[in-house]
Protein backbone atom coordinates (compact mmCIF):
# COMPACT_ATOMS: atom_id res chain seq x y z
CA UNK A 1 0.00 0.00 0.00
CA UNK A 2 3.07 2.75 -0.18
CA UNK A 3 2.52 3.75 -3.71
CA UNK A 4 -1.04 5.80 -2.35
CA UNK A 5 -1.20 6.93 -5.79
CA UNK A 6 -1.58 2.87 -6.98
CA UNK A 7 -4.30 2.40 -4.04
CA UNK A 8 -6.29 5.73 -5.17
CA UNK A 9 -6.24 4.66 -8.67
CA UNK A 10 -7.78 0.94 -7.46
CA UNK A 11 -10.21 2.18 -5.00
CA UNK A 12 -11.73 4.71 -7.97
CA UNK A 13 -11.58 1.53 -10.32
CA UNK A 14 -13.72 -0.31 -7.55
CA UNK A 15 -16.11 2.53 -6.30
CA UNK A 16 -16.36 4.87 -9.10
CA UNK A 17 -18.13 7.44 -7.19
CA UNK A 18 -14.93 7.99 -5.17
CA UNK A 19 -13.36 9.79 -8.10
CA UNK A 20 -12.81 13.69 -6.74
CA UNK A 21 -13.40 12.33 -2.80
CA UNK A 22 -9.79 11.14 -2.27
CA UNK A 23 -6.90 12.83 -1.19
CA UNK A 24 -3.18 12.00 -0.65
CA UNK A 25 -2.21 14.24 2.36
CA UNK A 26 1.82 12.93 2.29
CA UNK A 27 3.69 10.12 2.17
CA UNK A 28 1.00 6.96 4.07
CA UNK A 29 -1.23 9.73 4.26
CA UNK A 30 -4.66 9.12 2.57
CA UNK A 31 -8.34 10.77 3.32
CA UNK A 32 -11.17 9.66 1.39
CA UNK A 33 -15.16 10.57 1.72
CA UNK A 34 -18.42 8.49 1.73
CA UNK A 35 -21.81 8.90 2.61
CA UNK A 36 -23.21 6.43 5.17
CA UNK A 37 -24.65 4.84 2.53
CA UNK A 38 -21.42 4.10 0.91
CA UNK A 39 -19.18 3.64 4.01
CA UNK A 40 -19.71 -0.35 4.69
CA UNK A 41 -18.88 -1.85 1.15
CA UNK A 42 -15.62 0.44 1.09
CA UNK A 43 -14.46 -0.30 4.44
CA UNK A 44 -15.26 -3.82 3.84
CA UNK A 45 -13.11 -3.55 0.86
CA UNK A 46 -10.39 -1.83 3.05
CA UNK A 47 -10.20 -4.56 5.28
CA UNK A 48 -10.66 -8.14 3.41
CA UNK A 49 -9.10 -6.82 -0.15
CA UNK A 50 -6.82 -4.83 0.84
CA UNK A 51 -5.40 -5.32 3.91
CA UNK A 52 -6.67 -2.42 6.23
CA UNK A 53 -6.63 -4.85 9.39
CA UNK A 54 -6.48 -2.32 11.98
CA UNK A 55 -9.31 0.79 13.18
CA UNK A 56 -6.18 2.63 15.41
CA UNK A 57 -9.51 5.19 16.58
CA UNK A 58 -12.01 7.00 15.74
CA UNK A 59 -12.31 10.81 15.52
CA UNK A 60 -16.18 12.59 15.66
CA UNK A 61 -16.96 15.69 15.17
CA UNK A 62 -19.86 18.68 15.25
CA UNK A 63 -19.87 20.38 11.41
CA UNK A 64 -22.71 22.13 12.38
CA UNK A 65 -25.24 20.98 9.66
CA UNK A 66 -23.37 17.02 9.46
CA UNK A 67 -21.81 15.11 12.45
CA UNK A 68 -18.90 13.39 10.95
CA UNK A 69 -17.16 10.25 12.11
CA UNK A 70 -13.71 9.59 10.54
CA UNK A 71 -12.36 5.69 10.99
CA UNK A 72 -8.89 5.76 11.02
CA UNK A 73 -7.53 2.51 9.12
CA UNK A 74 -4.29 1.49 9.20
CA UNK A 75 -1.94 -1.21 7.15
CA UNK A 76 0.68 -3.35 8.11
CA UNK A 77 3.19 -1.11 5.83
CA UNK A 78 2.32 2.10 7.90
CA UNK A 79 -0.29 3.61 5.62
CA UNK A 80 -3.16 5.32 7.21
CA UNK A 81 -6.44 5.79 5.29
CA UNK A 82 -8.65 7.62 7.30
CA UNK A 83 -11.93 6.98 5.65
CA UNK A 84 -14.94 9.83 6.50
CA UNK A 85 -18.56 9.96 6.77
CA UNK A 86 -21.32 12.41 7.58
CA UNK A 87 -24.63 11.96 8.22
CA UNK A 88 -27.30 14.73 8.84
CA UNK A 89 -27.27 16.48 12.29
CA UNK A 90 -31.14 15.67 12.56
CA UNK A 91 -30.65 12.13 11.86
CA UNK A 92 -27.40 11.20 12.15
CA UNK A 93 -27.54 7.39 11.77
CA UNK A 94 -23.91 5.24 10.47
CA UNK A 95 -23.25 1.25 10.89
CA UNK A 96 -21.41 -0.28 13.34
CA UNK A 97 -17.95 -1.81 12.07
CA UNK A 98 -17.28 -4.01 15.25
CA UNK A 99 -17.87 -6.90 13.12
CA UNK A 100 -14.99 -6.38 10.95
CA UNK A 101 -13.30 -4.44 13.78
CA UNK A 102 -14.16 -5.33 17.08
CA UNK A 103 -11.55 -2.75 18.85
CA UNK A 104 -14.11 -0.21 17.18
CA UNK A 105 -16.87 -1.09 20.01
CA UNK A 106 -16.00 1.30 22.62
CA UNK A 107 -14.84 4.36 19.84
CA UNK A 108 -18.50 3.82 18.34
CA UNK A 109 -19.72 4.12 22.05
CA UNK A 110 -18.28 7.40 22.20
CA UNK A 111 -19.98 8.60 19.05
CA UNK A 112 -23.34 7.52 20.26
CA UNK A 113 -22.68 9.10 23.84
CA UNK A 114 -20.27 12.18 22.72
CA UNK A 115 -21.94 13.24 19.75
CA UNK A 116 -25.50 11.36 19.86
CA UNK A 117 -25.05 9.14 16.84
CA UNK A 118 -27.17 5.93 16.18
CA UNK A 119 -24.70 3.23 15.30
CA UNK A 120 -26.91 0.90 13.95
CA UNK A 121 -25.38 -3.10 14.85
CA UNK A 122 -23.61 -1.89 17.72
CA UNK A 123 -23.08 -4.54 19.98
CA UNK A 124 -24.77 -4.41 23.61
CA UNK A 125 -22.56 -2.74 26.31
CA UNK A 126 -22.46 -0.29 28.88
CA UNK A 127 -22.61 3.30 27.96
CA UNK A 128 -18.73 5.03 27.26
CA UNK A 129 -17.46 7.14 28.50
CA UNK A 130 -20.30 9.09 30.33
CA UNK A 131 -21.87 7.19 33.09
CA UNK A 132 -25.12 5.46 33.09
CA UNK A 133 -26.49 8.61 35.32
CA UNK A 134 -25.47 11.02 32.26
CA UNK A 135 -29.05 12.27 30.65
CA UNK A 136 -29.07 10.00 27.27
CA UNK A 137 -30.37 13.69 24.97
CA UNK A 138 -27.46 15.27 26.45
CA UNK A 139 -24.34 15.16 24.03
CA UNK A 140 -21.37 17.35 24.89
CA UNK A 141 -18.99 17.33 22.35
CA UNK A 142 -22.08 18.99 19.93
CA UNK A 143 -20.87 22.86 19.66
CA UNK A 144 -24.83 23.73 20.69
CA UNK A 145 -24.86 22.10 24.39
CA UNK A 146 -25.95 23.77 27.17
CA UNK A 147 -24.97 21.69 30.45
CA UNK A 148 -27.79 21.19 32.89
CA UNK A 149 -27.72 23.11 35.86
Amino acid sequence: MGDLNQLKATLEGKFPYLAEKIVIQRALRMWVEVTPAQFREVVEHLKKQLGFAVCCTITGTDDNETLGATYHLAHDDGTVLNLRQRAPRASPVIQSVCDLYPSCANYERELVDLLGFKVENLPPGNRYPMPDSFPRDQHPLRKDWQPVK
